[in-house]
């Protein structure tokens, strides 16, 4: 026990794992030049702004997801408005009411998540506008392609309008 005695002495003066800690520094310090060090550096601000492409992607996808579901919805709100015009023509009126108020639930199916999830990227007037843009890129096929309407140059100028306000609401 005596022989020991100066040892644990001495154990109690040093920190458990100091010997560890400075020959790990030591290693490291001869090993790692300031070359590889200004690399990671790098690395490191390269993978940020990798890190931060991918979040920029991811909200692109989900603004163009938002997009996607505005327009399914608004080929089922367009059906709903204008489809018993031709296809109900013959029909009671209230009947081609609930069979349009029971088209018109897919549209609001598709178009609550759509205006929720462009709500996180759009502001309202943007999606509002946006809106307005689905429904003449869906209403000008659907009126002349099915509805049997002659395609007019009022739909350029009605475009040319709506292209004029999607300027101004996205400018900023």
């Amino acid at each position: 026990e005596a022989r020991f005695g100066a040892g644990r002495a001495v154990a109690r003066r040093i920190p458990a794992g100091w010997i560890e800690q400075k020959v790990a520094r030591e290693i490291c310090g001869r090993l790692i030049s300031s070359d590889f060090i200004t690399g990671l550096a790098t690395f490191g601000d390269s993978s940020t702004r990798l890190m931060a492409n991918a979040k920029a992607t991811r909200a692109a996808d989900k603004a163009a997801n938002s997009l996607f579901l505005l327009t399914l919805s608004n080929c089922f709100m367009t059906v709903a408005w204008y489809g018993h015009l031709k296809s109900l023509n013959n029909k009671a009126w209230w009947m081609a009411a609930l069979i349009s108020w029971g088209i018109a639930l897919f549209e609001y199916l598709l178009q609550v998540p759509g205006n929720r999830i462009g709500f996180q990227h759009f502001t309202i007037g943007q999606l509002k506008i946006a809106q307005e843009v689905i429904t003449l890129s869906v209403f000008v096929p659907f009126a002349v392609l099915y509805m049997g309407q002659p395609l007019k140059l009022d739909y350029l100028w009605a475009a040319l309008c709506i292209m004029g306000a999607v300027y101004f609401i996205f400018r900023s």
